[in-house]
């Protein structure tokens, strides 16, 4: 034969999923496969878990709110630094059977607190609001009939009252506190603390 009778054909390349190297074996292939997962779960995940975390979190801030808000009365517990520092009321940090409530209008807010705390702690309170003790007038009533009305407290007598008003200018609260002496080394104080916007 001649070579017209035999054409001569071009030499073929590799077919193109063939790059020269041998096929991937199992372990690498799971092993692929297992690295691209847990990135699409992290990439996924994460996110969706703070999600989650901050959801939960913001829920319980609005209950608390609510549960706050809808309060009729003074509550157990410190109001928080926020409410004190606002309303300026350097609680002493060992007072017990502290009690608050906080109501807001358009006029005016207010925060009711009632705390024990000891002889030197009623000293500690009056001076950092800029008061003292000698302030303090025996038998004076310095709580109106309607914050009394409205925080439960009676100031009748039987007990020894003294009680003090310290005026700020405005927007600065002004508070009204009366002090229960009865027991001089364990003082109950109530306060009023008002603010006007």
């Amino acid at each position: 034969m001649t070579a017209a009778e035999h054409p001569v054909l071009p030499r073929q390349s590799t077919p193109p999923d063939d790059d020269g190297r041998p096929p991937q074996d199992r372990r690498r292939l799971i092993r692929r496969r297992l690295i691209t997962a847990t990135i699409i779960v992290l990439l996924i995940g994460i996110p969706a878990g703070y999600l989650l975390i901050s959801a939960g979190q913001s829920r319980r801030s609005g209950q608390n709110k609510e549960a706050e808000a809808s309060a009729q009365g003074l509550r157990e517990g410190w109001p928080s630094r926020l409410q004190r520092r606002i309303f300026e009321l350097p609680m002493p940090g060992n007072s017990l059977d502290v009690q608050y409530y906080e109501t807001n209008n358009w006029k005016a807010s207010r925060l009711y607190v009632e705390f024990r705390t000891t002889s030197a702690g009623l000293d500690r309170f009056l001076g950092r609001m800029g008061s003292g003790r000698s302030d303090l007038e025996a038998g004076k009533v310095t709580i109106g009939d309607r914050d009394q009305k409205v925080s439960g407290w009676k100031f009748g007598p039987g007990v020894e009252w003294a009680g003090t008003t310290h005026t700020n200018k405005d927007p600065r609260p002004t508070q009204d506190i009366m002090v229960n002496m009865t027991d001089p080394m364990n003082p109950v104080v109530y306060v009023v603390s008002a603010a006007t916007p």
